[in-house]
């Protein structure tokens, strides 16, 4: 395994982070547990969750993928060996079973005491907000309109999230689904009042969704802000299992078809062309996607997931994987024709 430092700490994490959102809907507990004990025999010390997986979100199951992060930290005793991530829910429709306060004080606290009780830890490493409060660009969203309804509350949520490390609740906080002006507020407010500096970002990145390049990527090389990539795989699309016709009944995309972020006509398109270049240079286009955003300077981590240990392995192999100038260019002229074919 090879490891990084979150940005501005003394927190060495795993390039390889280990996603969580299926266990508790396509996992079972004894599969969640069983890829943690292999992942963590591989090397594997990051573990990104959060208060609403396992997805698709609902009510009756939301929480369930951190209680059972719980019960395998209370069986393994492993809570001093893993660096453990979670977030907070954002607002809208979508989580209006969590709750419908958004980033408030009481919303903030309220989800660390209930996940700090489904993890079963008085602490969690990296606490996230898991999109803006604010109605802007996020999952896939292209086409920007101002949210006049939103009044800015970096400041308050900042002072929100330091009374919670001063307490030793959390240790570290970050953000997810932003964009570069809300990365930059936040780092602002920091700078100007002296509070907690936001230390990652949990974006999605992969050869088809590659937008976090065009700024995003100079503020976290900058800004010193990692960026934790989410959806590496782009929803098992850059298996190749999907174009084979391979994908079992249970895949994501058979069981939630709604989940079509990474699968339009194009993204598929340029999917065929990464698998001609993987089965050309001897990989599986899993492996070589996975090595192609481990390789990215501005990536503290990649977060994998896996509905089985099959998969597991494969994924966490990929750090064994440099992939070669050539073949970079490669992927960068398919990029350059069909440049993020997948929003």
């Amino acid at each position: 395994m090879k490891y990084t430092t979150i940005p501005n700490t003394n927190i060495k994490v795993s390039k390889i982070c280990l996603g969580s959102m299926t266990w508790g809907n396509q996992n079972t507990e004894a599969e969640g547990h069983e890829q943690m004990d292999y992942a963590i025999d591989q090397g594997v010390n990051f573990i990104d969750t959060a208060e609403l997986y396992p997805v698709p979100a609902t009510a009756e199951i939301s929480g369930r993928t951190s209680k059972i992060i719980g019960t395998w930290l209370k069986k393994s005793g492993n809570r001093d060996k893993v660096i453990i991530a979670s977030k907070i829910a954002g607002g809208g429709d979508y989580t209006a079973h969590i709750r419908t306060t958004g980033f408030s004080p009481a919303s903030i606290k309220e989800a660390i005491d209930l996940e700090l009780k489904r993890l079963q830890t008085n602490y969690i490493d990296l606490y996230q907000l898991h999109w803006p409060e604010r109605d802007t660009n996020r999952f896939g969203i292209r086409d920007f309109k101002l949210d006049t309804k939103w009044e800015d509350n970096f400041n308050e949520v900042l002072h929100s999230l330091d009374a919670e490390i001063k307490a030793g609740r959390i240790r570290n906080i970050g953000i997810s689904n932003e964009n570069s002006w809300g990365t930059m507020r936040y780092l602002e407010e920091s700078k100007n009042h002296n509070l907690p500096r936001v230390a990652t970002i949990q974006n999605a990145y992969s050869m088809l969704t590659r937008t976090f390049e065009t700024d995003l990527a100079e503020v976290s090389l900058r800004e010193n802000v990692g960026l934790l990539a989410y959806s590496p795989m782009a929803f098992g699309v850059l298996s190749g299992k999907y174009i084979k016709g391979t994908a079992e009944d249970n895949a994501r995309l058979k069981l939630f078809p709604r989940f079509a972020r990474y699968s339009g006509d194009t993204a598929t398109e340029a999917a065929k062309h990464y698998l001609k270049i993987a089965e050309d240079n001897n990989m599986s286009l899993a492996q070589m996607s996975l090595a192609f955003v481990n390789q990215q300077p501005f990536v503290t981590s990649n977060i994998i997931g896996a509905t089985n240990l099959e998969q597991l392995k494969e994924n966490i192999d990929s750090i064994n994987i440099t992939l070669s100038d050539d073949v970079l260019a490669q992927i960068n002229a398919v990029h350059n024709v069909i440049p993020n074919p997948a929003p």
